[in-house]
């Protein structure tokens, strides 16, 4: 064998008790796996002695905003150093393929404070097809830090066959997203997204979706929505996606299932009873969340939908506009927008973790009632400028979470783990860098939330059954070598709000395909990431 962990502390994705083994691997996949005194020792080429580490299956980040981030950097330890040995990109609704070249433009302005504006990318792609392959390439053909699937972002699908509008789309519109859908999971989508509080795919009308998700469906893909409130309509929002891809036949994946702001405190109950009637009726359905009570997005996802019908161009003409943000103001500030989840705002519970314009970057870490303050000016006022001078790029921590909810929702039949990690700007959200040893430390070792199997179970198996991937997410004879070697008494996130970039501790070795990517604690030069295509591409 090419490789021998020995004595280690098998977790191995089932959820059943660990027990101690000797783990072989050949050639990327697992090829033995000896219990403790179940005869002689493996050798191999190389022995590594875990030394009663528990040895578990890469973790998979359901929610991720890589998508140029692994394009740009090699490194990529904010996730390689979690354990992340698969992340699932296109989230939300808003991405770069399906794409023409005006669509490509306007995405990358919408969702600069995601993923930066792309001057540093060679956009040489234009559909699913192309990027993936892009991702396989990379970095001179030896591809990227860790394995990514991809989905089919609605809302860009709308931008490209519809554009910005705020209307149904007509039935030559519908055919061609339709056709948009069928083509990317041909290529090798693993499931279609939305951002249903994002324009322009919160325009679309459940009609649509459900023909969209009927494609999807077709293709042996998931329904994975950013739905239609977090806040003031989250439990009818939660029922509309159940009932959605009820109709369209589609598998549902939940994204970051929080129940958030003051009108959802000790709500999860509520949430997780609508989603076991669901589930006991027959509807196939998961979810992801993240272990921290804040959220993350941008600064002009608050604002109402009609302010950006007709794009990131059109948002910012009517923020000029004095009476035109007026309007916004009231819809913000005094109704509660649908960009804020039909709550009205609490300046002093966002918080600006990045801009694009280094000009303001005396904001960051302020929330902007506090940066209101300072400038001696009401607090939209100091909004309405980040805008406008941050050309829509700015990002923000929304403080509207509840720790009780968190606990209940993560302990859930159906629930998997995604960091929804922003990796821009100057604070990011510490998810980003911590998600994954955050529950372990915490939740597991720290709070008893979870015991350590069960935990496993839901970042690898979980996961890896909701993206139809058959030789992933355990620890077994055949399997993927996609590794993670971690020490469950010292696990701990490294990230804070006051510094978010640092990485964890007690996850000394992780393994792709065989090879090493975290070795001893240090990112090695290895780009064992490759592209993970949906079962029902082609070919």
């Amino acid at each position: 064998m090419d490789l021998v962990i020995r004595d280690a502390r098998v977790v191995d994705g089932t959820g059943a008790p660990s027990y101690r083994a000797d783990v072989g691997v050949t050639d990327g996949r697992i090829a033995e796996i000896r219990p403790e005194g179940d005869g002689p020792r493996l050798s191999a080429a190389r022995t590594l002695d875990a030394d009663g580490l528990a040895l578990s299956p890469g973790f998979i980040d359901m929610h991720a905003h890589s998508d140029l981030a692994l394009l740009r950097d090699p490194d990529h330890s904010a996730k390689a150093a979690q354990g992340v040995t698969l992340e699932v990109l296109g989230q939300d609704g808003l991405s770069y393929a399906p794409a023409d070249d005006r669509t490509l433009a306007e995405v990358r302005r919408s969702i600069a404070g995601w993923n930066g504006d792309g001057g540093d990318i060679d956009f040489d792609w234009r559909t699913v097809g192309g990027y993936l392959d892009r991702l396989d390439r990379n970095f001179g053909g030896q591809g990227i830090a860790v394995n990514a699937a991809y989905l089919i972002p609605q809302g860009t699908v709308r931008m490209l066959a519809v554009g910005w509008d705020d209307r149904p789309a007509t039935d030559t519109e519908l055919d061609r997203m339709r056709e948009l859908v069928a083509q990317g999971m041909a290529e090798g989508a693993a499931g279609m997204s939305s951002g249903l509080t994002y324009t322009p795919g919160m325009y679309a009308k459940d009609a649509e979706l459900t023909e969209l998700c009927r494609v999807v469906a077709a293709h042996g893909g998931y329904y994975c929505p950013h739905h239609r409130s977090y806040g003031a309509g989250a439990l009818q929002a939660y029922e509309e996606m159940v009932r959605l891809t009820r109709d369209a036949g589609c598998p549902l994946h939940l994204a970051h299932a929080t129940m958030n702001f003051g009108v959802n405190e000790g709500k999860a109950p509520e949430l997780l009873s609508l989603l076991d009637d669901a589930l006991d009726a027959g509807a196939d359905i998961s979810l992801d969340t993240y272990p921290y009570t804040p959220g993350c997005t941008t600064l002009v996802a608050m604002l109402p939908s009609w302010s950006s019908e007709g794009g990131p161009a059109s948002v910012l003409t009517r923020l000029a506009d004095g009476a035109t943000a007026e309007r916004i103001r009231h819809h913000v500030e005094v109704l509660g927008s649908d960009g804020c989840h039909g709550v009205p705002i609490e300046w002093d519970r966002i918080e600006i973790s990045g801009v694009g314009n280094p000009e303001l970057s005396g904001h960051v870490g302020r929330t902007v009632a506090e940066s209101a303050l300072l400038r001696g000016e009401e607090p939209w006022v100091t909004a309405r400028r980040l805008l406008v001078e941050d050309r829509l790029g700015t990002t923000i921590l929304q403080h509207v979470g509840h720790e009780e909810n968190v606990r209940q929702i993560m302990r859930h039949r159906v629930h998997t783990g995604g960091s929804d990690g922003i990796l821009q700007g100057d604070k990011p959200h510490p998810r980003a860098y911590g998600t994954f040893p955050q529950y372990l430390g915490r939740y597991v070792r720290e709070l008893g939330i979870l015991s350590l199997e069960e935990c496993v179970a839901h970042l690898t198996s979980r996961p890896a059954a909701r993206l139809r991937l058959p030789d992933r997410g355990y620890v077994r004879e055949g399997y993927r070598a996609d590794l993670v070697l971690f020490d469950p008494a010292t696990v701990a996130a490294g990230s804070t709000f006051d510094e978010p970039r640092a990485l964890p501790v007690g996850i000394p070795h992780v393994l792709i395909d065989g090879r090493f990517v975290i070795e001893d604690g240090r990112r090695t030069s290895t780009l064992a990431g490759r592209a993970v295509r949906g079962t029902g591409a082609r070919g």
